[in-house]
């Protein structure tokens, strides 16, 4: 789960990481309001789960989603140009997001600009914090250009993190003195954050030193454990679902894993393996897979109709390419499933299937004995290729 960066800010305030102060508003009068009380220099932010905003343009026309001002009544102003309209980025890609809220922050005379994070190490099982004293950036592109400005401290997870690992980082990010104390007591506050809250990711970028020596986090992502947000109320309730595809908000109601794609053959695979294969072979033969869904291994009929009916919520989608093997999983059930789902939204595009596993004769039978127009394949590869023939046709 991913939050805004106004939210991002209120959980640094909360865990003593020094960030400049600011307030979120959804009006412009709230943003003269916040901005009131801040400096000579202020900020606007439009808060959308995105990079790249200050370089984006709104389908207004107005450009970029970040702006400094100098006046109460200027943030108000901008706020209005940015409120309740759309913001295109590098990310966001050609349909954009809606700005419901924007951040008015101080804004900070930068000396320079460092990169700082911490996320899990999956090889080596542990927390691993990055940092760099190329900020302001994308770290891909360091990593890329030169990799050896990269630093990265491997965290022991019982020992937790150490002073002689702080004291290697801040030496190799070339603080002394008291830029490095600060830097030191910062990045204690931000690891204790992401333990405690039970991150994946904590990306500053950037983290900053100013003229008048001091070491802030300006900008932040945070993305969290999902499955460990049943301890986090409080964190669960900071979740957007207005920022995410409307399809994967409605997949999460009845326990379906799905992404979508941009590709015009839907998929419908028990098994997480299993749904990668089935996308890796479609494109194999030819296709475009406009989706990942992994029903799960014990998937009732409940959740294959519904499972359909997201599918079909992609005007994209000119087939559909059902994949199941049953283990735990009942392949009658799926057919049962596959046979309502078809009833009750009248499918008009073509439907492979691909039953194989625990009780597939009966599952068989039941699509042979239904009156759902389908296309029955015995391999994966031959699902695939027919597939693809079917939306060729």
């Amino acid at each position: 789960m991913n939050i805004h960066e106004y939210q991002a800010k209120e959980l640094f305030e909360k865990f003593g990481v020094p960030t400049p102060a600011g307030k979120v508003a959804d009006t412009p009068e709230q943003a003269k309001e916040a901005a009131e009380g801040l400096g000579s220099e202020i900020v606007v932010k439009a808060q959308v789960h995105a990079g790249g905003r200050g370089k984006g343009t709104f389908k207004n026309g107005f450009k970029g989603g970040v702006h400094v001002v100098g006046t109460a009544a200027e943030a108000a102003d901008i706020a209005e140009k940015m409120l309740g309209q759309t913001l295109v980025t590098h990310q966001t890609g050609e349909e954009g997001k809606l700005v419901s809220k924007v951040m008015v922050a101080d804004a900070v005379d930068i000396e320079k600009e460092y990169y700082l994070a911490i996320l899990m190490d999956r090889e080596n099982r542990c927390p691993v914090i990055v940092a760099s004293t190329e900020g302001g950036v994308n770290i891909e592109d360091v990593a890329e250009s030169t990799p050896d400005k990269i630093h990265n401290e491997i965290i022991h997870p019982l020992l937790g993190l150490q002073p002689y690992e702080i004291r290697n980082l801040s030496s190799k990010l070339g603080f002394s003195g008291d830029i490095a104390k600060q830097f030191g007591k910062l990045l204690k506050s931000l690891y204790k954050l992401f333990i405690e809250c039970d991150c994946s990711m904590v990306e500053i970028n950037p983290l900053v030193t100013t003229p008048d020596g001091q070491v802030l986090a300006l900008d932040a992502k945070f993305d969290f454990d999902d499955n460990a947000l049943y301890r986090h109320p409080d964190i669960a309730e900071l979740h957007d679902p207005t920022e995410e595809d409307p399809r994967e908000v409605e997949a999460a109601k009845y326990d379906l894993n799905y992404i979508g794609l941009d590709g015009n053959i839907a998929c419908l695979v028990n098994g997480a393996g299993l749904a990668m294969a089935t996308m890796d072979i479609i494109k194999q033969s030819g296709g475009e897979p406009a989706n990942f869904l992994d029903v799960g291994g014990g998937a009732t009929q409940e959740q294959v109709r519904n499972a359909f009916k997201i599918i079909l919520g992609d005007p994209n989608v000119k087939g559909i390419l059902v994949n199941i093997f049953g283990g735990i999983m009942d392949c009658d059930v799926i057919a049962k499933g596959i046979v309502a789902a078809c009833q009750e939204v009248d499918l008009s595009i073509p439907l492979v299937v691909r039953l194989e596993g625990n009780n597939v004769a009966a599952g068989k039978e039941t699509l042979a004995n239904s009156e759902v127009n389908l296309i029955s394949a015995d391999t994966l590869a031959d699902a695939a290729k027919k597939a693809v023939a079917a939306i060729a046709a």
